[in-house]
């Protein structure tokens, strides 16, 4: 399709301010009632010599050290609970969360939490979404500032990973 060059410089106007290739077909559809394909758009970004910003997350300091918890040895009994990666201090009055590449055995998705005082454990979410913490020191109770902070965390944390 051609487009004349004011409708070029709208599409331009469109990528300069973020919008994203889809949102672009929205608007050329609404404003200037001209209908493409996803791919027809892409193409026509393409022609054009544009390209559309990509806002990347930021990606908080916690996930870029983090290490994968180790896998249980090939000779571990079926219920040896799984070497954990070595343990990091959280950032004075923070939470720090991780996600293990490979999730424990029967859990959706698991990884490691270390709260603002120091104490850290498991936690994980099972096959029917429930969550659970096994603290590293039993007996363990986070303080309700620390729990709402993991929650916010983990829930940014899995929101950037896709679950």
């Amino acid at each position: 399709m051609n487009l004349d060059e004011a409708q070029r410089k709208r599409v331009a106007e469109w990528i300069e301010q973020g919008l994203k290739v889809a949102e672009i077909q929205n608007k050329l559809a609404s404003e200037l009632a001209v209908n493409m394909t996803y791919m027809d758009v892409r193409f026509l970004i393409d022609d054009l010599k544009l390209r559309p910003k990509d806002i990347e997350p930021a990606v908080p300091a916690t996930m870029a050290t983090a290490k994968p918890a180790a896998a249980a040895p090939a000779n571990a009994p079926a219920g040896a609970p799984l070497a954990a990666a070595p343990e990091k201090k959280a950032p004075a009055g923070g939470v720090s969360v991780t996600v293990d590449q490979i999730a424990r055995p029967g859990a959706m998705v698991s990884g490691r939490v270390t709260f603002s005082d120091g104490q850290g454990g498991d936690w994980l979410i099972d096959q029917m979404g429930r969550p659970g913490l096994v603290p590293d020191q039993q007996g363990y109770r986070p303080s309700q500032p620390d729990i709402l902070d993991f929650q916010q965390k983990l829930q940014d944390e899995l929101a950037r990973l896709g679950f």
